[in-house]
């Protein structure tokens, strides 16, 4: 395990993969901010179908992440609002994802959430800001180089058959 400080106050890395194998959550006291891994419990997990994602490293992240105090404060990195709720919300705790996730809670095997996680992530479509996001990420936030007319230009593939 790694360590940050900000200021004398330490953030540990906990690596997280699962949805890509770069994921990581933070530690700061009793919170985590746990990135791509949990969402709010009423919509359950981060997809695993990015490259390099997998099920059972998520399951292994998730498992890492819920081994903490059941009061351990859980910060999402996204969230989706399921049909149930009127307002989005980011603050959950690791008691409440015991309970209630509806992919992974106590009663989930690790075979039951690759099985459930892997059927339903063959249902979804690719992001809309999957191909933009991954030119700047690989780029580390820099816009494509400038092409010979002075414009820089975030290429879309296009199939035709």
């Amino acid at each position: 395990d790694e360590n940050l400080y900000l200021g004398e106050m330490p953030i540990e890395i906990i690596p997280t993969p699962g949805h890509t194998p770069a994921c990581v959550s933070y530690k700061i006291e009793d919170s985590i901010w746990v990135g791509d891994t949990l969402f709010m419990p009423d919509f359950g997990t981060a997809r695993c179908d990015f490259p390099g994602g997998d099920a059972a490293s998520l399951y292994d992240s998730i498992q890492l992440i819920l081994a903490h105090p059941k009061h351990t404060k859980l910060y999402m990195c996204h969230d989706y609002k399921s049909e149930k709720r009127q307002q989005f919300e980011w603050e959950t705790t690791v008691d409440e994802q015991q309970k209630h996730n509806i992919h992974i809670n106590s009663s989930v095997s690790k075979t039951t959430f690759i099985k459930t996680r892997t059927t339903r992530d063959a249902t979804l479509k690719t992001p809309k800001l999957l191909l933009p996001a991954i030119q700047l990420n690989i780029n580390a936030g820099f816009l494509p180089k400038t092409e010979a007319n002075g414009v820089s230009y975030i290429k879309i593939p296009i199939n035709i058959q």
